[in-house]
């Protein structure tokens, strides 16, 4: 794909977020620091970006340039192992900058491959908010030390959750159980129980003796930007 490609899948999906009232060009310019005239202009066709204002308009929209490219194509030159054809579904175990961030897994970042029962999965239950449905939907993360004792005994250091990059939604899976739910901070990935109050995401441990994260909303920011996924299985090894 060029680079003139990327440039106008670009334009389209910024278009999309106009269009859903999520994103004005008023505000574009005000994150990026351009003039109105120059978003316009890119918005409307009239003048291209240069590499360093394409990174600029990523960065604020919190996007990827693998959000921008075929999905398809990054399959095709990818040497990812294709799906089973038994009753497994191949599970890419990821770093949590990773799920985090990266809609499509490619080769070079999938740490391991694990197996879960493709009737399972069918089973779970989506609950999508936002622009989810080009995403792959199950990744695994490992959990860390602190997040394995901040969430015990749900969690122990070492231990691998499923993530459901397609429920991001504060739903409650199952009436009167909190959701887990893998979320964004720093640039990666903790698992905490999560509830929003006010204009606040309010990040809980299971574990009473760690402490509770408040996360600010703002303004142009929703809660669901947070929530990589919920977690819908604990593998501990033992």
């Amino acid at each position: 794909m060029k680079f003139k490609s990327l440039q106008e899948n670009l334009r389209k999906t910024l278009w999309g977020r106009i269009d859903e009232g999520e994103l004005t060009g008023l505000r574009l310019a005000a994150q990026t620091g351009f003039k109105q005239a120059h978003i316009s202009n890119f918005l409307n066709r009239k003048r291209n970006l240069s590499i360093d204002g394409m990174d600029r308009l990523l960065t604020v929209q919190r996007l990827s340039v693998l959000d921008l490219l075929d999905p398809s194509e990054i399959n095709k030159r990818a040497s990812i192992p294709p799906p089973s054809d038994d009753e497994f579904e191949n599970i890419f175990v990821v770093d949590g900058a990773v799920a985090a961030d990266e809609p499509v897994i490619i080769s070079m970042k999938v740490r391991e491959i694990q197996k879960f029962k493709q009737n399972f999965l069918r089973k779970l239950r989506p609950e999508m908010h936002g622009r989810r449905s080009d995403w792959e939907r199950f990744v695994a993360v490992k959990v860390g030390a602190g997040d394995g004792m901040s969430m015990y005994p749900r969690l122990l250091p070492g231990a691998t959750v499923l993530l459901d990059r397609h429920y991001n939604s504060l739903q409650p899976y199952r009436k009167g159980e909190l959701n887990m739910y893998g979320v964004k901070m720093n640039d990666s990935c903790i698992v905490r129980n999560v509830e929003l109050a006010g204009k606040n995401l309010v990040l809980r441990p299971h574990n009473q003796s760690h402490a509770v994260e408040v996360v600010p909303l703002v303004e142009g920011e929703n809660y669901w930007d947070y929530l990589i996924g919920r977690v819908c299985h604990i593998g501990i090894e033992t």
